[in-house]
């Protein structure tokens, strides 16, 4: 079927459960872009208060500092943390463009986040459902909600290009 060029496109189909996080997600692209500058991965990362509030954000920043830890997202629940001045981050949502690794994965358990929103999965390293799902593993004692494929393409081909240019 051929769609006549004046004809309206069709409008996007809602996403109640997605198009809520397509702004913080955004923001965490923005984040992302300012890893390559130091050849870190383009991952960002957001952490927000149940208002909405931005408490901290994060990008990859291994190949900047030397340290293994710093990935978006730990960067992000430790400048979240240090903004509520606790390590409990009850009532957050984590935003980050990729989904989580393992150790990633077990600091968002620790943090006590409530939800966790990612955009591309990692099925070689992904541990929020493609590899390993730790979050939500019944042994733990905190299981945050998971929202996955948040601007999932804008943030696979930020990804993509970043290793194609490589």
């Amino acid at each position: 079927m051929t769609v006549p060029p004046s004809a309206p496109l069709p409008s996007p189909v809602p996403d109640p459960l997605r198009d809520p996080w397509t702004a913080p997600m955004r923001r965490a692209l923005d984040e992302a872009a300012l890893a390559p500058g130091t050849g870190d991965v383009p991952v960002g990362a957001v952490v927000l208060s149940a208002d909405g509030t931005v408490l901290g954000t994060g990008h990859n920043e291994r190949e900047a500092t030397g340290d293994p830890t710093a990935h978006a997202e730990v960067l992000a629940l430790r400048a979240a943390a240090r903004s509520v001045g606790a390590w409990r981050l009850t009532g957050c949502t984590l935003v980050v463009t990729l989904e989580p690794c393992t150790m990633c994965a077990g600091a968002i358990v620790l943090s006590r986040v409530d939800r966790v929103v990612y955009g591309a999965r990692d099925a070689k390293a992904g541990a929020v459902g493609s590899l390993w799902d730790v979050v939500r593993d019944r042994r733990l004692n905190h299981r945050p909600e998971v929202i996955t494929g948040v601007l999932e393409a804008d943030c696979a081909a930020r990804l993509t290009a970043f290793f194609r240019d490589r």
